[in-house]
């Protein structure tokens, strides 16, 4: 099912990042269509796997096996739910980040510019912010900050003044209508590009994803046993620049700080010095893994 579902990206490279230890305990904190999972449970023998997934439609590809356990949570509550378990430490985590190819391709989903729907963009539908109220309730100021930081949109400002002119007249709440708002912003020659900016911020924003990455970065460190591992596939250069940091820092503002004896310790140091990044083959496969960036790090 999870060929339907998503195909997972540079899965060897991954999942041999991990290390496993046939009898470990080791945790997929984006289960989605369990095509990273597998491969993790094919190697396991009396091990145990853990895979989180806040996404209803993610529960229905779980694994009916004693050694998995699914939980249908947001992966910042890592730490929460492994002790709730009875688990303190485990020996690899694996975070496959960004939108699966599943909910990209479900139109009411509103992750993609692609269709008709309403305007969404979360990932837990429990959840209570949507992208047609950030939209429709933040002020200027807000909404310039969100499509700059977490889009890079250019014309930002312009694009903010479009939006909260249009809501005036009319609450905007479909794809198309964001659409047709936004339309005179949308640079001709670049519509595409443009738009995956614009949707991904919404879609930041929406889902608190840089937050969350933080929570969850600051937590891995501290969950992972000595000699454990650390396994981050990143799409943009937002998160990757936050791993990137944390791994070689500590912190995510990159700073290198020294102890009383002059070493710098993050509490992880990076197995592969140099970024991972998907062949000619598996983009062509797959063209969502054409911006993927593979980072392993190790519990010191």
């Amino acid at each position: 099912m999870d060929q339907i579902y998503h195909i997972p990206v540079l899965l060897n490279e991954s999942i041999d990042g991990l290390n496993i230890q046939k009898d470990g305990d080791y945790v997929d904190v984006t289960f989605g269509g369990g095509g990273h999972s597998r491969e993790i449970m094919s190697r396991l023998e009396n091990g145990r796997l853990f895979g989180f997934d806040q996404d209803e439609d993610a529960a229905a590809n779980a694994f009916d096996d004693p050694r998995f356990i699914f939980i249908r949570h947001n992966f910042k509550y890592i730490r929460n739910f492994l002790r709730y378990n009875g688990v303190e430490k485990v020996d690899g985590i694996l975070a496959d980040l960004g939108v699966s190819s599943h909910d990209f391709d479900v139109a009411e989903r509103g992750f993609s510019f692609r269709f008709s729907g309403d305007l969404d963009m979360r990932m837990n539908r429990d959840a209570k912010m949507t992208a047609s109220q950030i939209v429709n309730e933040y002020d200027e100021e807000k909404l310039i900050r969100v499509f700059k930081e977490y889009g890079e949109v250019k014309n930002a400002y312009r694009l903010v003044k479009t939006i909260t002119a249009a809501r005036l007249q009319k609450p905007i709440k479909t794809i198309d209508q964001f659409k047709n708002v936004i339309a005179v912003c949308v640079p001709k020659k670049h519509e595409t590009k443009y738009l995956a900016r614009v949707f991904q911020a919404l879609r930041i924003e929406t889902n608190q994803e840089l937050e969350v990455l933080k929570d969850f970065l600051e937590q891995s460190a501290e969950l992972l046993k000595p000699g454990g591992r650390l396994v981050v596939i990143t799409y943009h250069s937002l998160e990757d620049r936050l791993v990137k940091n944390f791994i070689r820092s500590g912190n995510f503002e990159g700073k290198l700080e020294k102890d009383f004896y002059g070493n710098i310790s993050s509490g992880l140091t990076a197995v592969n010095r140099k970024v991972i990044i998907p062949d000619e083959n598996e983009i062509e496969r797959n063209p969502r893994a054409r911006s993927a960036k593979l980072r392993i790090a190790e519990k010191v």
